[in-house]
């Protein structure tokens, strides 16, 4: 049999993330073996969000809410790169995965990058923070090792995204350079 018809009678003929049955058709998940064990059968516009990876639209991807607890790894593996992402960090927490397909999801991201090309750094009221933004600090912070306050209302000029922690920035308050938590910050 070949990959196709597996993946058909897998699926049903539908879509395995959206359950459209537009224009579907076979997507290896990478590294793949082009086996259907590591693909999966995805609409056309699926397909043509995942290949261009900045026109992602999350209201298409609510559909992730159900694929992503599928028993198959290869749906599960590409709910978790899409979730990504889209920055959707609350529902990625919520999988789980063996350790094997938990290691296939994270060996690439959706658009062919490592994760850390993937993280998105948003502000407590989910504005995605880009490295060089301005912010203002939201809660009086007690700066460990300093001996003071980092006032509400402060403004962080030039912000550094932390490699690998989508939760932390850093940036220099009082001239002195210091990691601050992103749910105590607003973009400005």
């Amino acid at each position: 049999m070949n990959v196709e018809k597996e993946l058909i009678a897998r699926s049903g003929g539908v879509c395995e993330l959206c359950k459209s049955d537009e224009g579907v058709g076979v997507l290896e998940v990478a590294p793949s073996d082009s086996s259907a064990q590591q693909s999966v059968y995805v609409c056309s516009t699926c397909q043509s969000q995942i290949s261009n990876p900045d026109t992602l639209d999350e209201n298409h991807f609510n559909c992730l809410n159900d694929s992503m607890w599928s028993e198959t790894p290869a749906v599960a593996v590409l709910s978790y790169r899409l979730l990504k992402a889209l920055g959707r960090q609350d529902l990625v927490d919520m999988m789980y995965m063996e350790d094997d397909v938990k290691s296939w999801a994270d060996s690439a991201s959706i658009g062919g990058g490592s994760h850390s090309d993937a993280l998105v750094y948003r502000d407590s009221n989910g504005v995605v923070l880009n490295a060089g933004d301005t912010v203002v600090i939201i809660k009086d912070l007690d700066v460990k090792g300093t001996g003071f306050v980092a006032k509400r209302g402060t403004a962080v000029r030039n912000i550094g995204l932390v490699p690998n922690d989508a939760e932390h920035i850093e940036g220099r308050v009082n001239g002195v350079k210091i990691h601050i938590l992103t749910k105590f910050l607003k973009k400005s």
